[in-house]
């Protein structure tokens, strides 16, 4: 009898178990369906309801819209420096980062060669001298035997030998010139190596700042400049500096004329505050490849607070001229040219062809194709077509006030 009790205990216990793992799988059926039928109504809800989309709205005039732009440090002056003499460099007295006068020497070269030609040419001077007196002297004589032949009687000297002493005196004369003038062209060729011999002390041909020095003690120079030919120093003149920018032709009516301001932002500043300039010249032409021109300005640079090739940013502040300034992901470009979304009044977008009258990369103003107050979309989809509803979600930045309420539990 206890064994058939306990095997029906045992059947009931089972027979519960069985019956909790059903309700339980029943629960678990019912809730996983009840969890997809509400996300099946979701999608639907979400699919027939219009795209949301956040806008700006357009605002004509205002204040005068900001244009900054990448540009660049050069210097006033930028030399570089070669040998005009060969020889072998014998001292050098400055280094990078040095700051020179002008004519201050810079390296002394040993010219063994010249030295030698110098010699040569001043040792050939004087034998010409010599010549000239020899050569003085022969003209006299023959001027003054021509001078008895040409006053003797006639009969007492033939007529043949009082030529032949007038062709005589002439010679010598001719000869005296020679004689003066190879004077004159050896004293040109000593004038001449001792003008080299000046080029024996390298000396700055500015008041600047050595950046390069390529030689030391011993070094072979060679006069020239050409490709094989080693410089000797690199030095610029960077007060003032120059700052080279180029401006997109879309803000040329503003800038390409002199006088216009800029602040100058530079890395170099610390925090400081920026530098104003004023543009000093202008290309006065367009970039036909890059659409920009060239425009540079000359800022006083005493303190050093800038050095050349600085990587710099220049702000203009560009007048407004009535047009209208809208972020540049309001913009759609198409084959016939940029458009923009309009969301309506009833929320219904339309696409209007657009004019850009300046873009700075962020911001672009906008001379035709808009009026104040549209509503513009911003980063619109592809999948939103001209005449379809939208859903306005945000307006310059901030929630819409129908979807704060809707939010609201």
């Amino acid at each position: 009898m206890p064994s058939s009790d306990t095997g029906g205990a045992l059947q009931r216990a089972a027979g519960a178990v069985a019956v909790i793992l059903l309700l339980a799988f029943l629960a678990m059926h019912l809730t996983k369906l009840h969890s997809a039928r509400s996300l099946a109504r979701a999608t639907q809800t979400a699919v027939a309801a219009a795209p949301a989309v956040d806008v700006v709205v357009v605002h004509s005039g205002g204040a005068a819209a900001s244009l900054s732009l990448p540009g660049e440090t050069a210097a006033w002056y930028e030399s570089t420096i070669y040998a005009r003499v060969d020889g072998y460099v014998s001292k050098w007295y400055v280094d990078i980062g040095d700051h020179v006068k002008s004519g201050q020497v810079l390296a002394l070269i040993d010219t063994p060669d010249l030295d030698a030609q110098l010699a040569a040419a001043k040792a050939k001077l004087q034998v010409a001298q010599a010549q000239v007196n020899v050569k003085q002297a022969d003209a006299v004589f023959a001027h003054s035997t021509y001078e008895r032949w040409r006053d003797s009687p006639k009969g007492v000297v033939s007529e043949q030998e009082r030529e032949d002493k007038k062709a005589g005196d002439a010679a010598a004369e001719a000869q005296l010139a020679a004689a003066r003038a190879q004077v004159e062209l050896d004293q040109a060729d000593v004038d001449r190596l001792r003008a080299f011999e000046q080029f024996k002390r390298v000396t700055a041909p500015y008041a600047g700042t050595i950046i390069e020095r390529r030689i030391d003690i011993g070094n072979l120079v060679t006069a020239g400049s050409s490709a094989s030919t080693t410089l000797l120093y690199r030095m610029v003149q960077d007060d003032p500096i120059r700052v080279f920018v180029d401006v997109p032709q879309t803000a040329a009516a503003d800038l390409m004329r002199s006088g216009a301001r800029a602040q100058i932002f530079a890395d170099t500043l610390a925090g400081g505050p920026p530098i104003s300039g004023t543009i000093s010249r202008t290309a006065d032409a367009i970039d036909p490849k890059a659409r920009t021109f060239r425009a540079e300005l000359d800022i006083p640079n005493a303190d050093g607070r800038l050095v050349s090739g600085l990587y710099v940013r220049v702000a203009f502040q560009l007048e407004n001229n009535g047009m209208s300034r809208v972020p540049a992901a309001t913009l759609v470009f198409s084959p016939t040219g940029p458009t923009v979304a309009v969301v309506s009044a009833d929320n219904t977008v339309r696409f209007r062809a657009v004019t850009i009258g300046r873009d700075d990369g962020e911001q672009v103003e906008l001379s035709t194709g808009v009026s104040d107050g549209d509503r513009l979309v911003l980063n619109i989809s592809n999948q939103i077509a001209e005449g379809d509803k939208v859903q306005v979600v945000a307006q310059d930045g901030a929630p819409a006030p129908s979807v704060a309420m809707r939010a609201q539990p």
